[in-house]
This record gives C-alpha cells, structure tokens and sequence, in this order.
C-alpha cells in the first residue's frame, strides 16, 4: 500500500484515511497558491467597487446631486463597474454601486443619487 503525501509539500501523511494536507500551513499555501488566479481578479473588481463607491458619496453629499462626465473621470470613476441596474417605467436607466447611484442625462451631466435603506 503507497503512502498518501501531502498536496502541498509532499511529507508522507499520518492518520485519517481522507486527509490530504499535513497541517493548516500547508492546507492554506496549497489553496492560495489554486486560486491565486481567481482571487486576484476578485480584488481588483472589488477595489475597483470601492473606489467607484467613494467617488459618487464624495460629490453625493446632499442626496441628490448633478455632475459632469469629466468631474467623474478626474476622480478617477469607471463606468465599466457597477452593482445592479435599475430601469423605471419611464425608461431611465439608473446604474449603482450598492446604495450610491447615477442617472445618464443630456450634456454630458449624470444625476448622483442615493438609494433610501
């Protein structure tokens, strides 16, 4: 019968029958090491979010606010990350990042919102 070795670094394994890693170290080097790929790009979504996110309650303070297409791009905002999209009734489009929104309007001038809780 062949000894099971560890999937991380290779030490021969002792006791349970299902056991795949030698210890904690090894079990979290291994599953980091997998996923690295995924979890990079989970990041930079993520901050990418969150920057988005402090641009819009930065110039959002009172609510409801109206801004430039270039104030946004200064900040450095990207109109390629959003959480959700909200269409009404009457057509408009409204795009957020979790309870901070805007509003495409004419000119090159976005409507800044916050959603009620």
């Amino acid at each position: 019968m062949e000894d099971k070795k560890c999937l991380e670094c290779e030490e021969v394994l002792k006791g349970r029958v299902d056991k795949k890693f030698c210890s904690d170290y090894c079990r979290n080097a291994y599953n980091n090491r997998v996923n690295k790929d995924s979890k990079n790009l989970i990041r930079n979504i993520n901050n990418r979010l969150r920057k988005n996110y402090k641009i819009l309650s930065e110039l959002n303070i009172t609510g409801k606010t109206k801004v430039t297409r270039t104030k946004l791009y200064d900040q450095g905002f990207d109109f390629n990350f959003f959480t959700s999209i909200y269409k009404t009734k009457t057509g408009n489009t409204y795009f957020y990042i979790y309870d901070e929104g805007y509003l495409p309007l004419e000119n090159e001038l976005f409507l800044l919102i916050k959603k009620e809780r």
